[in-house]
C-alpha cells in the first residue's frame, strides 16, 4: 500500500512540474505578444501623427503632387526615428507630406515632427530634408537634397494655380522650382551655371575647363546637371 502511495505521489509531483512549466511557458509567450502589440502601438503613434487630409482642389486640372498623384514608396525620419517602406505623397502646393494610416485614411503628417523623407521614383531615391525658417531667405519647408558634400545643392519645388488656364473655364496647376547652393555656410539662390561660376570665381577657370572637357550640358530645367560640377569642386580641396 505504501508503495502505491509513493508512486502516486511521484506521479502528482511530475505532473505538477510539467503543468507549471507549461503555464510559465504560455505566460512568457503571452507577455511577448502583449509587448509586441504595445511596441506596434507606440510605433504607430509616432508614425501616424497628423490630421485627416481632404482634397480641396478636385476642380483644378492636373494635381498638386510632385512626380505623380499615386503613392510612392519611401522612408520617413520622425524625431530621429526612421520608418521604412512607407507609402507617401508630397503635396508641393501646400508643402505637406501625406501617408495612408493603418486604418486606411489619408493623413497629413505633422511637419513639426518630420525631419526628412525619401521618395522612390523611376528607379531613383529622392531625398528631402526640412529646412527651418529664414535659413534660405524666406524659403522654408522641404527641400530636395541633390548633393551634400563640403558644399550642397538643394531644390525647392512648388506648384501654383493658374486661373482659367484651360478653355478659360478651369484653373490648372503648374510647377516651378528654385535652386539653392550652399558653400561655407552661406546659401545662394542660383539660376544656373553662370551664377555658380560667379560664386566660385576663385576656381572659375578650373570649373570651366572641367565642364568643357567632360562636355557637360548644364540646364536650370535639370538642377541635377549641376551635381558633377560640385563633386569636382569639392575634389579640389582634398
Amino acid at each position: 500500500m505504501k508503495r502505491y502511495s509513493f508512486l502516486f505521489f511521484c506521479f502528482l509531483l511530475f505532473f505538477s512540474r510539467s503543468a507549471l512549466s507549461a503555464i510559465i511557458s504560455y505566460d512568457s509567450h503571452y507577455t511577448k505578444i502583449i509587448e509586441n502589440k504595445q511596441d506596434t502601438l507606440k510605433e504607430n503613434q509616432v508614425l501616424y501623427n497628423g490630421r485627416l487630409w481632404k482634397n480641396l482642389y478636385y476642380n483644378v486640372k492636373e494635381d498638386q503632387f510632385l512626380y505623380t498623384k499615386d503613392y510612392l514608396k519611401g522612408s520617413l525620419t520622425i524625431n530621429g526615428e526612421i520608418f521604412k517602406n512607407i507609402s507617401l505623397k508630397y503635396d508641393i502646393y501646400n508643402d505637406e507630406v501625406l501617408t495612408l494610416s493603418n486604418l486606411g485614411v489619408v493623413l497629413q503628417l505633422n511637419k513639426e515632427r518630420v525631419d526628412s523623407f525619401t521618395l522612390d521614383y523611376q528607379n531613383r531615391t529622392n531625398r528631402f530634408a526640412k529646412i527651418q525658417e529664414d535659413t534660405l531667405k524666406s524659403y522654408k519647408g522641404y527641400f530636395n537634397v541633390l548633393y551634400k558634400g563640403n558644399c550642397a545643392l538643394y531644390v525647392k519645388y512648388k506648384k501654383q494655380i493658374e486661373l482659367l488656364a484651360v478653355d478659360r473655364k478651369w484653373d490648372m496647376f503648374y510647377q516651378t522650382h528654385r535652386i539653392y547652393f550652399e558653400n561655407n555656410n552661406i546659401i545662394y539662390s542660383v539660376a544656373g551655371k553662370g551664377d555658380l561660376l560667379r560664386i566660385l570665381s576663385a576656381n572659375k577657370d578650373q570649373l570651366k575647363s572641367y565642364i568643357k572637357k567632360n562636355k557637360l550640358k548644364v540646364s536650370k530645367k535639370r538642377p541635377e546637371s549641376l551635381v558633377p560640377i560640385l563633386r569636382f569642386y569639392d575634389s579640389l580641396s582634398k
